[in-house]
């Protein structure tokens, strides 16, 4: 979203100057017209000190989207006309959404479709949630759509924090450890090695260990940062190629305990969101379609891509997942299975969903149990070898002495 200033009259022939937000010059004439004013003159805001703190106090979080789709539902459910809803949405939401309330507000009763005044904001609303809102126009079941699509986002909020809520203490210990080893290496272990300087003795290995690479950490740290910038400056360069997105999500798969979280995390996701476009009336290509393009993981989303391409030729959907058994589990294929023999295709993707979902949060479960352990052990030898570096010296220097 942009800022533009404009210069207008109201309908006293008053001269009054504001500024307002939306997507592009032309939105911003229609949004002043809608005020009653006739626009004199119109020009993008400069303000490039503060683009940065506006960017972010313009982001809109998937929370946010799920609380304002629940309350677009219940009031189309309620009967309220789409207009109506949305220029109730637009008076209640938060100042970073205003402006694009009012801009999709404008859009609709300029005689365009709800699902056409969404995608002029691709950064907001995702193609799955523009595809789900074309599908519940198109069979005029908006309502219906609007339901299922709050309930899905609500799932997928409740999903997702679920997993960060089990991740956060193995994240607090891990940097914990990172912050206390940089403190010791470049603040204790000099003045030790000055200690130690004094006395001409021969140090021990883990000392001397110690002590290197605290000089190193001290004496080099530009360089070692430059190091770690070009080292992450060059993956991302590498991730962005088709040979590296491929490498980095097989490495990313086979990684002990993590990698088949994700999986499972990803099919979890894939299959309810699949649930929901089927069942609203989404044709099962253009489900797979969309779904793939939405996929941070190449593996899947090529195997999505060549599944998609299968059913195009006539094979059933069963064999098109079944063809690609490191992207869909064997459990995936035999549900699909018999959703073509039953019908109910939307139903067996919503059980192998909670299947999935139950299962990736045993995986967290025993992710944490096990990261808890292997934290410990790994504090504990740090820290004998930390006691061992420092307390030996002196025991040797005493007894010298």
């Amino acid at each position: 979203m942009k800022k533009f200033k404009y210069k207008a009259r109201d309908s006293k022939g008053k001269l009054i100057s504001g500024e307002v937000e939306a997507h592009d010059q032309e939105s911003a004439a229609k949004l002043i017209k809608k005020r009653g004013y006739v626009v004199i003159e119109i020009n993008e805001s400069k303000n490039r000190f503060g683009s940065f703190f506006n960017k972010y106090r313009s982001h809109v979080s998937a929370g946010d989207i799920t609380i304002y789709t629940r309350q677009l539902a219940t009031m189309i459910n309620a009967g309220l006309p789409i207009v109506e809803a949305l220029s109730i949405l637009r008076t209640q939401a938060k100042s970073n959404l205003q402006g694009i309330f009012s801009q999709i507000l404008a859009d609709v009763e300029g005689g365009d479709s709800f699902s056409t005044a969404l995608k002029r904001h691709p950064k907001i609303f995702s193609p799955t949630y523009i595809a789900l809102i074309t599908a519940g126009e198109t069979g005029g079941v908006l309502d219906k759509v609007l339901n299922r699509l709050a309930d899905n986002l609500e799932k997928q909020q409740e999903f997702r924090g679920k997993v960060k809520g089990a991740l956060i203490y193995p994240i607090i210990v891990v940097i914990g450890m990172v912050a206390v080893s940089i403190i010791m290496l470049v603040f204790v272990v000099p003045r030790l090695t000055d200690l130690y300087s004094q006395f001409d003795a021969e140090l021990p290995v883990t000392t001397r260990i110690l002590m290197g690479t605290s000089d190193l950490a001290v004496r080099f740290w530009p360089i070692l940062l430059l190091l770690a910038a070009l080292g992450l400056w060059g993956y991302n360069l590498y991730k962005k190629t088709d040979k590296g997105k491929r490498k980095i999500a097989e490495f990313k798969f086979k990684i002990p305990l993590i990698g088949e979280l994700q999986k499972q995390i990803i099919l979890t996701e894939l299959t309810r969101t699949m649930s929901l476009m089927v069942g609203s009336g989404v044709p099962i290509l253009d489900a797979l379609n969309v779904t793939s393009n939405v996929i941070d993981n190449v593996i899947i989303s090529d195997a999505m891509d060549d599944a998609s391409k299968q059913i195009e030729k006539g094979f059933p959907i069963a064999f098109a997942f079944a063809k690609h058994p490191e992207a869909f589990p064997y459990i995936l294929s035999q549900m699909v299975a018999v959703g073509e023999e039953t019908g109910k295709m939307d139903e067996v993707l919503m059980k192998v969903s909670h299947i999935f979902e139950v299962d990736s949060e045993q995986k967290v479960k025993a992710l944490t149990s096990a990261i808890e352990p292997i934290v410990m052990i790994v504090l504990g030898i740090g820290v004998a070898f930390l006691v061992i570096s420092v307390i030996l010296p002196i025991y040797n220097l005493t007894t010298v002495i």
